[in-house]
C-alpha cells in the first residue's frame, strides 16, 4: 500500500528532480526498486503523475516524471497532513522530554554549536 509518507517524499523528490530514474528514486526513498515502480505506477494511475519520454545526452531513451495539476493539488493536501502529523509528533516528543527531564531533576538544554 502506498502510504502518505512515501507519496509525499515521491512528490517532493520528483518536483525537484523530474528526470530522476527509478533506481535513484528508490535509493533516496530507502525502498526497493520494485516497490518504487509500484508506487510510481499507482500515482500515474491516479492521474497525479505523468511520465514523458525523451532522449538524454547519451542518446538513450529516458523519462521525466511530472506532477499533473491534480498531482500538485494532492501534494499540497499531503503536505498539510504531513505537517500536522509532524507537529503532533514534535509536541509528543517535547512532552516526553519534559517528563524525563523532571524525572532526573533538571531541565534539558540542547547543546548549541
Amino acid at each position: 500500500m502506498l502510504n502518505d509518507d512515501i507519496r509525499h517524499k515521491i512528490f517532493r523528490i520528483i518536483e525537484e528532480n523530474p528526470e530522476i530514474n527509478q533506481r535513484m528514486l528508490a535509493d533516496m526513498l530507502g525502498i526497493s526498486l520494485g516497490k518504487t515502480n509500484y508506487c510510481l505506477q499507482a500515482l500515474i494511475e491516479k492521474g497525479w503523475l505523468k511520465v514523458n519520454n525523451f532522449r538524454n545526452s547519451n542518446n538513450k531513451l529516458a523519462y521525466a516524471y511530472l506532477l499533473t495539476p491534480i498531482g500538485i493539488e494532492e501534494k499540497a493536501l499531503l503536505t498539510v497532513r504531513y505537517l500536522k502529523r509532524k507537529i503532533g509528533e514534535y509536541e509528543d516528543l517535547k512532552r516526553e522530554i519534559d517528563v524525563l527531564s523532571k524525572e532526573v531533576g533538571e531541565e534539558f538544554y540542547p547543546v548549541k554549536g
